[in-house]
C-alpha cells in the first residue's frame, strides 16, 4: 500500500516539496560551512519525494540544537510554512487526508531536521 501511496504522492505535490528540499540543499551547499546541511536537505528531498512508510524519530544534542537553531533562521520557516499551508488544503477532502498528514510531517522535519532519523516501517 505504501508503493501506491508514494506513487499518487510523488505525481500530485511529493515532487515540488522533495524540489524544495533539493534547492535547499544546492543552495546550502555553496559554501564549505554549509555542506552539512546541504547532505541533510538531500537525505530529506529523497524522503519528501516518497514519504510513506516511513517515520521521523527526533533526537539529537548540542550541536544538532545550535544547527536547527540557525535553519530555523536561515530555511526552516518558509519551509514548514509551505507544508502547513499545503497540508491544510490536502487535508480539506477525505482523498487529500493521507498527503496532507504527509505534509504536516515534512513541515515538523523542515523546522527540526538536525539529530533527526528516518526509520522504516
Amino acid at each position: 500500500m505504501s508503493v501506491l501511496g508514494n506513487l499518487l504522492w510523488f505525481f500530485c505535490g511529493g515532487f515540488f516539496s522533495a524540489l524544495g528540499w533539493f534547492l535547499a540543499g544546492i543552495l546550502w551547499s555553496i559554501t564549505i560551512i554549509g555542506l552539512p546541511v546541504g547532505k541533510q536537505c538531500f537525505k530529506f528531498a529523497a524522503l519528501a519525494a516518497w514519504p510513506f512508510g516511513k517515520e521521523i524519530v527526533c533526537g539529537g544534542g548540542a550541536g544538532s540544537l545550535i544547527l536547527n537553531i540557525i535553519w530555523m533562521i536561515i530555511t526552516g520557516i518558509p519551509m514548514a510554512l509551505e507544508s502547513v499551508i499545503l497540508g491544510v488544503l490536502l487535508c480539506i477532502t477525505i482523498i487529500g487526508i493521507p498527503f496532507g498528514l504527509q505534509h504536516f510531517k515534512m513541515a515538523k522535519l523542515a523546522l527540526m531536521p538536525f539529530g533527526a532519523q528516518i526509520i522504516y516501517t
